[in-house]
């Protein structure tokens, strides 16, 4: 791939292809995502998809400039939307040729990647990611030494056991390459597994 922006597209829609193909309860299933069921979630990985700059900007200026309560609102108030719209929002061109404020194209993948997996670990379902998203996005975790979600990667070792992706020296915490995206992420697994935070 030439460009972290290639893997957007097919994690998005993958994750469009798993949610069309269950059941229509998967969209009230819980997330990673504290508080968030799986429609919340969906509507906060589409806002690009939905939402002009001036709409954000407008947003955000209703929010007082707090982030998360633009997300929280909007998670909450989009949620609602019919599943269909919500697919289609997934499907986007618009949402797979965008880039975060300052987080550019790898920005953009790990928005796509790690919230795809905020569904499919909950549910247990395989990542929808390919592997090179993975490692990319992992790498990026990496370079930024755990300062994207507060996590502290002092004397651990990380080892992706599906992946042949390693870094660092100490204690060992190995899981598949999206287990460990999702704990660098600051997230909490399943089975109760977390890294410290900083």
């Amino acid at each position: 791939m030439s460009s972290p922006q290639a893997w957007v597209a097919p994690t998005c829609t993958g994750l469009a292809d798993l949610l069309a193909a269950g059941p229509p309860t998967l969209w009230d299933a819980p997330t990673l995502c504290a508080g968030w069921q799986v429609r919340h979630l969906v509507a906060h990985l589409t806002m690009a998809a939905r939402l002009t700059p001036e709409q954000f900007g407008a947003e955000m200026a209703a929010a007082r400039g707090d982030f998360g309560v633009l997300s929280d609102t909007v998670a909450q108030r989009d949620g609602g939307l019919p599943a269909d719209d919500l697919l289609a929002a997934l499907r986007s061109p618009r949402l797979h040729g965008w880039e975060p404020p300052g987080g550019g194209a790898l920005g953009a993948l790990s928005h796509a990647v790690i919230h795809s997996l905020d569904v499919t670990l909950a549910l247990g379902r395989p990542s929808v990611a390919p592997d090179g998203a993975l490692v990319a996005v992992l790498d990026g975790q990496i370079a930024a030494d755990g300062a994207w979600f507060g996590t502290d990667l002092t004397g651990l070792r990380l080892e992706a056991a599906d992946a042949g992706w390693s870094w660092g020296e100490g204690r060992t915490v190995r899981a598949d390459a999206g287990a460990l995206v999702s704990l660098l992420a600051g997230r909490t697994l399943p089975d109760g597994t977390v890294l410290p935070r900083t």
